[in-house]
Order: C-alpha cells, then structure tokens, then sequence
C-alpha cells in the first residue's frame, strides 16, 4: 500500500475544514497509557473504511494506529454530531461559490442490503434499508439532504422530514437560505397532504401524479440525482449496510463527494 495514500485521502483543503469541526481530545484523568495518535490520522482512518469498504478489524497498518482507536475515536466524534457540524460546513462553502441552485431541488431513493444486526435496526424489513437523498439542481451536484429509513416505510413518509432537513446554508448574496422554490419527484412521492405542505411553505410541487402524467417529464431531471447517489454508492461500505445506523458513514461519505464538487466550483 503506497505511503502516499493518507494523503490522497483526506488532503490539506479538506482537513482545513475538518479539523476545527473535530472535538479535542482529551487524555485519562489518571494519566498513563499510550500516547494520544493525531487527529489527522484517525479521520484518515475512518474515511478509509467506507471507502474501501472493509471492516474495523482490517484496517491496514499504514495509519499507524489500531482499528479499536479508530472506531472508539468515531464514536466519539458521531455522538457529538461532527457528521453533521462537517456536512453543513462543506455546503456553506459550496453556497458561498454560487455552487447551490435554489430554483428546485430532486428528490429520490434507493434501497440498499442490510446484512446482519444492521437488518431491520430501523423496524424495518429484514435484511433492506432505505436510503433517501435530495439534490439540488446546481452545478456543484450537492445534496443538502440526506437520510436513511426502513425499507417498509413509505416514499410519502419520508419526504416530510427530508426536505426540513436541508440546513440553512451560506449564499453568496443573500442570507443564509435553507427553502428551495420547487421540489421535484416522481409518482411514489405523491400525496395531497405533501402538495398542501409544500404550498403552505411558499415551495412549488413538481410531482408526478399517478395515472394522470407520464414519468417521462420527470427522468429529464432524475438523471442528476441518480448519478448523485452512485457517486455516494463509490464509498463501497455504503453499498452493503452493515451498521445499525447506516447514517454514520452516509453523512462522512456525503461530505467528502461534496468536497470533490467544491474542488470543481472554484477551480
């Protein structure tokens, strides 16, 4: 494995970012034990895993710490929301370089394999998640919003609390802005009660109507976010759901494909 690879991991941009979002560490009271392996190189660890799809116990020595540091060390940073503190700074930057379209943004899903304790972890079918995604319709191909839920749940369910979820991001121009002006998805995602929601918060429904319009308007736009989710499908840890919470590393690897997106924007 080439000593180079911690670096095309997580390069210097990125973890310019990461790091102030990242919770000090903090050694025993008592004192004693080993001593305490670098920030940098334990988020290089983690970003390895969903990237290459293994397991903790796999984790190569080339990092230089163990996969018990690693994942002790990630639970630490998911319990204290880095996931998201980090999701949201990525997309700040992406607003600020005019790299979100507000005029609509794509809804859509797709199921994925649970293997398996993470099968049914969300009470949902044995063996199957769900995984939910908005993207917007701009050029940095970011999706504000990202989530996962049952396998049984309904797709009118989940839209509801997927687009309350895009956090209010940094424009260019304007304050910060977390409501987009359409929403667009397919005949799975209608429902009278989401057209009425929708309304009553100033955004236009583009949603298919079963029986009455084809689906043919709507794959003009479903390209988009479909090539959105296989780029996520890239971190191989996500195609197969292991975890009983499969937004841990979704979060991570959302983060990181935006960056990617950013790298284009202000290039």
């Amino acid at each position: 494995m080439g000593g180079d690879l911690p670096q095309r991991l997580v390069p210097d941009d990125p973890w310019a970012w990461v790091e102030p979002v990242l919770p000090s560490f903090r050694s025993r009271p008592q004192g004693g034990g080993t001593a305490p392996v670098g920030q940098r190189a334990v988020f290089t660890a983690v970003v390895y895993v969903p990237t290459s799809g293994c397991a903790w116990r796999y984790l190569p020595p080339t990092f230089g710490l163990s996969s018990a540091t690693a994942h002790r060390r990630f639970s630490i940073w998911t319990a204290s929301g880095v996931r998201r503190r980090l999701h949201r700074v990525i997309l700040d930057e992406i607003g600020a370089h005019s790299g979100l379209d507000w005029s609509s943004v794509i809804v859509d899903a797709v199921s994925v394999r649970a293997k398996g304790s993470a099968g049914g972890a969300e009470s949902g079918r044995p063996g199957q998640s769900r995984q939910q995604t908005t993207r917007s319709d701009g050029s940095a191909e970011a999706a504000p919003g990202v989530g996962v839920s049952a396998a049984n749940v309904n797709d009118v369910q989940a839209l509801g609390p997927l687009v309350p979820g895009i956090p209010a991001i940094r424009s260019r121009r304007d304050p910060r802005r977390r409501r987009p002006e359409k929403v667009r998805a397919d005949k799975a995602y209608h429902l009278a009660g989401n057209l009425t929601w929708l309304r009553e918060r100033n955004i236009t429904p583009r949603i298919a109507r079963p029986g009455v319009e084809h689906s043919e308007r709507f794959r003009r736009h479903r390209w988009k976010i479909q090539r959105s989710i296989s780029r996520l499908f890239g971190y191989r840890r996500l195609a197969v759901r292991h975890e009983r919470k499969g937004s841990h590393f979704l979060g991570l690897a959302a983060a990181m494909t935006y960056y990617k997106k950013l790298a284009k924007v202000t290039t």
